[in-house]
């Protein structure tokens, strides 16, 4: 069980590279920056060819309400091993202008998160073991997020605090409670700090770059820096790299995509394994699609 806590401390919340296109995932108040709703999809197998790896959905829907209202949702499942997590939240963002040219939104959302071990799933040297009695584990807990934004035409930048509430799992059965200590292994929604910002520059009228950049840090572990260049060309064609600072398993990603008639957006990113681990795992694949709904 110990392993499991390990794990879920280690990635507690689902992971995306094309982070600069779903950005609403990794902080709500981005949801002041566009003047339309729009419909994000991402789906991520991560760390081919290793047995039960990652592998995650996420769906959001997010866009102005009005003028200094947006308005968002997002519903995921991220499945690793015998462990699975499905939740759903919804959220509120205000827009307040601070100057002529920069914008600031406040964000608060609020859902709730479903952890599940499938005991079916995990093997175990002794099937008498008490943690194997009785059925799955699942554990239904709210969760909130707390969000902010600075904007203006070309760039922005955001912080958001992802499982603002630190609630306890509980992850044992109350039978194998009793039989062990539960004081260090019932496992915690621990507070993440997530800062996430781009900007975009108009190399000619064909061509504009858009450098990026997302840092994640969670209380007892390495903080964690992705960086990435995306590059569109007339607004119909794109292509970016992003490097993981601190990640052994996969550093390098490639992003590919491509925008029909300004309304869909389909990426592909591919995540290279590292030498040292290239011998069990062929690299992350993640597939994207984006909707923009007409304005009415």
């Amino acid at each position: 069980m110990i392993f499991y806590a390990g794990t879920l401390k280690a990635q507690q919340l689902p992971q995306i590279t094309q982070y600069m296109i779903n950005n609403y995932t990794i902080n709500p108040a981005v949801s002041g920056m566009y003047d339309y709703y729009q419909v994000k999809t991402s789906i991520r197998n991560q760390w081919a060819g290793i047995n039960d790896g990652p592998r995650t959905t996420i769906l959001s829907v997010y866009g102005k309400n009005n003028k200094n209202i947006g308005l968002g949702g997002v519903v995921f499942n991220d499945i690793t091993g015998p462990t699975s997590r499905a939740g759903g939240s919804v959220s509120y963002a205000y827009t307040f202008l601070l100057s002529s040219d920069i914008n600031l939104s406040l964000a608060l959302s609020g859902g709730f998160s479903q952890f599940k071990i499938i005991k079916s799933n995990i093997s175990v040297k002794d099937q008498q073991d008490p943690l194997m009695n009785g059925g799955d584990v699942v554990r239904t807990l709210p969760d909130a997020i707390f969000g902010f934004n600075l904007f203006a035409k070309n760039w922005y930048l955001g912080l958001s605090i992802p499982q603002l509430l630190s609630s306890e799992l509980n992850l044992m059965d109350d039978n194998f409670a009793r039989i062990y200590d539960s004081t260090s292994i019932n496992g915690k929604l621990a507070s993440h700090i997530f800062i996430i910002g781009a900007y975009k520059h108009a190399i000619n009228p064909l061509l504009t770059l858009e450098p990026n950049f997302f840092f994640k840090y969670v209380s007892g572990a390495k903080g964690q820096i992705d960086l990435g260049v995306k590059a569109d060309y007339k607004d119909l064609l794109w292509g970016g790299i992003n490097y993981k600072m601190n990640n052994k398993l996969s550093p390098l990603a490639l992003l590919l995509g491509y925008n029909i008639n300004d309304r869909f957006n389909i990426g592909y990113s591919y995540g290279l394994p590292s030498s040292s681990t290239s011998v069990y795992q062929s690299g992350s694949h993640e597939f994207m699609l984006g909707i923009k709904l007409p304005n009415y």
